[in-house]
């Protein structure tokens, strides 16, 4: 049986399973994780994309013990907002961070409700959207 480890000291082979793992609960979306002192592991599709990944954000939430959510301007999510968090030991020292891309600051839902109007207007052309033509039950 094979033994992992999540210390300073991991290397991104510990760190895998449990990468794999959040990557298949969060439905395939792109994990990174990195420990304090060793390389990390980026998981995009399925598949370990890198095996030596050292994400700025990772180290900023190591270096800060702290929660980031944020877009990054650099780097491999350029531009994609993630969520990245410390990994503590039980004196809630930083010891690594998990990251995953996080699809709820792509939609700003209080944003999307305030303009709601003006996007049916500019999808539709008029109200009513959709038109009494337009609507399920009329094709049927």
């Amino acid at each position: 049986m094979h033994r992992y480890t999540l210390s300073c000291s991991a290397e991104a082979g510990d760190l895998e399973p449990v990468v794999i793992a959040v990557h298949e609960l969060i439905h395939r979306l792109p994990v990174t994780a990195k420990s304090l002192e060793k390389d990390g592991i980026r998981v995009e599709e399925g598949n370990v994309i890198d095996r030596h990944y050292n994400g700025p954000i990772l180290i900023e939430a190591i270096r800060t013990n702290r929660t980031i959510k944020i877009t990054p301007s650099s780097g491999a999510y350029k531009g994609v907002p993630v969520t990245v968090t410390p990994i503590r030991d039980r004196d809630g020292n930083a010891i690594g961070a998990i990251g995953v891309v996080d699809i709820t600051g792509i939609f700003d839902l209080a944003t999307l409700m305030e303009n709601q109007s003006a996007i049916i207007k500019q999808v539709c052309g008029k109200d009513p959207c959709p038109l009494p033509s337009e609507q399920s039950h009329s094709k049927r």
